[in-house]
């Protein structure tokens, strides 16, 4: 089987999901081809040679409907010849196409392909593609967990009472994130990743001055009188400050063969080493990670010693930690230049944004294997591990 790997990796800056975000006002197509066109100018690849476009995006409804992906290739500029694909694995949704890319490199289907992801959480609100009064799990679900499924805010608390994650190791946590973000931009780390538009090139979340005394005053944000007696032992810690925002964003990676990246000259990033996805409780619905994380170590051959840095999605705190405790983990290696908590979340643009970010931190730091792991809605999980072509 051949070998996948990456030759180059972008990401936009990442907005606030707000109607004043720094990126509200582009529409989602165009982040995404913003990616789409950096990535080729900056590798000097000849776009007719790619094979396929796979992107991630949750919401696909609105702006973001009718196949994103493949309308980010013409506004690129890409020819018309490129085929695209839009893929949803919720907030996974551009790892799992970096998964599917990346396969198709090796089973040899492609030889050169883009897994990409975008969302505009400003022009396209989270749940917008659940209208009002609409069940999107149907009767079968139903009658299976007669109780009920939650958002993922309970299921955040759900993990910090299991755990026993306090409210005081969150916002720690929490603040780690903002510092080590603020170090990395102030160092220069994201300027080989990122690429600036409409005037921005920064990520906006990012609050340098964040303290744990300030996060302290935060209202827990998900308490709800119907849950609380559902489940008593909650203690609602989970707030704004010590989960990820809402975001706009766009990230992609250039995937090809060994033999393709040789014979046109390029340089890898990194080596596709390993894949898995698990599904897991739909209550806890974020732990995923850790079955995950055994599951492609394994695959791999490796243990948990052998992985150097660790990209981790930070949706919330809790899941973090609680992925710590029953990994043993360090977490001086985790999120090494801040996570999701300070950096954003653009759900469908993640995966391949902690991708980026992963790929180019394994290169600064002569790091060898890099593992990226993240949860997703309905107790879903990917994980997958990077290896340094040397």
């Amino acid at each position: 089987m051949r070998d996948a790997v990456i030759v180059e990796a972008v990401r936009t800056p990442v907005g606030k999901g707000k109607p004043n975000g720094s990126l509200a006002h582009v529409h989602p197509v165009e982040l995404l081809a913003h990616t789409l066109r950096t990535l080729v100018e900056r590798s000097g690849v000849d776009p007719a040679l790619i094979d396929d476009v796979i992107g991630g995006t949750v919401d696909q409804v609105g702006e973001q409907a009718m196949n994103t992906t493949r309308y980010a290739v013409l506004s690129a500029g890409l020819p018309e010849t490129v085929p695209a694909t839009t893929v949803d694995r919720q907030c996974g949704s551009s790892q799992q196409a970096v998964h599917f890319a990346a396969q198709g490199v090796m089973s040899g289907a492609y030889d050169i392909v883009v897994a990409c992801g975008v969302e505009s959480m400003s022009r396209v609100p989270m749940w917008s593609n659940v209208p009002p009064g609409k069940d999107p799990f149907g009767p079968g679900v139903a009658a299976r967990y007669p109780e009920g499924l939650v958002p993922q805010g309970i299921s955040a608390e759900l993990i910090a009472a299991k755990w026993s994650i306090g409210r005081a190791e969150m916002d720690d946590f929490a603040v780690s994130s903002h510092a080590k973000a603020a170090a990395a931009w102030a160092a220069g780390r994201f300027d080989a990743e990122v690429a600036p538009l409409e005037g921005v090139n920064r990520d906006e979340s990012v609050r340098p001055g964040t303290t744990a005394e300030v996060l302290a005053g935060l209202k827990p944000a998900y308490f709800d009188p119907g849950f609380a007696e559902r489940f008593p032992g909650i203690e609602w810690n989970v707030t704004a400050g010590n989960a990820s925002p809402v975001n706009d964003g766009a990230s992609a990676v250039l995937i090809m063969a060994g033999e393709t990246a040789e014979r046109l000259g390029l340089r890898p990033l990194a080596r596709l080493h390993a894949f898995a996805v698990t599904g897991s409780d739909p209550v806890l619905m974020l732990t995923g990670v850790i079955p995950a994380t055994e599951k492609v170590l394994r695959r791999a051959g490796l243990r948990l010693g052998d992985i150097d840095l660790f990209e981790v999605n930070e949706a919330f705190a809790s899941v973090v930690l609680a992925w710590r405790q029953e990994t043993g983990a360090d977490l001086g290696k985790v999120n090494v230049h801040g996570g999701a908590i300070a950096l954003g979340h653009p759900l469908g643009a993640s995966g391949t944004r902690l991708t980026t970010t992963l790929v180019h931190a394994m290169r600064e730091r002569g790091a060898r294997f890099g593992l990226q792991t993240m949860c997703e809605a309905g107790g879903l999980a990917n994980a997958m591990i990077l290896e340094a072509v040397r």
